[in-house]
């Protein structure tokens, strides 16, 4: 079982970051509107979820408006995909769903390093193995999360951009995502630290081996 600091810190934010990112990933606040609009025909959305209340298509392919919150793969969307999954959008959920797939990998790995014993044979390779999924789920979300930053609230996507802001999803995902790095960083550190004991207990080993057998040829040579 993991005794050092290090591991212990990595692995507590491994489960934090988890959390996290399963939070965001699930929840419909990504993009919400202000509260400043009497009747906003745009409530809030998510990743996989889109609120509206009469919102209506500008093209009217749709004769009656939206209402409540939606799953955005809804047959009653299907007029409106395309207003609703812009290139950024599809990014975002791609990229995103990417760190929720490597975060639980990464997740197996650091319940593997919790319990397991130091002298297991793969003990190193489970610390680098969680770092880098955590260090790449980071770097998958830091993507989603520029992308949906610089185009989440702009004039060609929901209506009254003016009154539209990035939401506490948004956050948590942020929140999230820096646990992923911090943990990641501290298991490549500790996998470094692990290693140099390795090699040190490794040259001890070889030193003591090679006095031993010094002590055994002079003794012959003294008889």
């Amino acid at each position: 079982m993991a005794t050092s600091r290090n591991g212990v810190t990595a692995a507590g934010l491994s489960f934090l970051a988890t959390f996290l990112v399963l939070l965001a990933f699930t929840t419909k606040s990504w993009l919400v509107t202000d509260g400043k609009l009497k009747n906003p025909e745009f409530e809030r959305l998510g990743l996989w979820v889109a609120c509206f209340k009469d919102f209506e298509d500008s093209r009217h392919w749709h004769d009656t408006g939206f209402y409540n919150c939606w799953w955005v793969f809804e047959e009653e969307y299907y007029t409106t995909s395309d207003i609703i999954f812009k290139d950024f959008y599809v990014a975002t959920q791609f990229f995103f769903t990417s760190c929720v797939l490597l975060t639980v990998f990464g997740l197996l790995y650091t319940t593997l390093y919790m319990h397991l014993n130091r002298a297991y044979v793969g003990y190193v390779q489970i610390l680098l193995s969680a770092g880098i999924l955590n260090i790449a789920a980071a770097i998958c979300s830091n993507i989603a999360l520029i992308i949906f930053g610089i185009y989440g609230d702009n004039r060609e996507w929901m209506p009254h951009c003016e009154h539209n802001d990035i939401g506490w999803s948004y956050g948590v995902a942020v929140a999230g995502t820096i646990a992923l790095y911090v943990s990641g960083v501290l298991y490549i550190m500790e996998q470094r630290i692990y290693n140099v004991k390795l090699e040190k207990m490794a040259t001890q080993r070889a030193n003591y081996n090679s006095e031993a057998n010094d002590l055994l040829q002079s003794s012959h040579t003294a008889v």
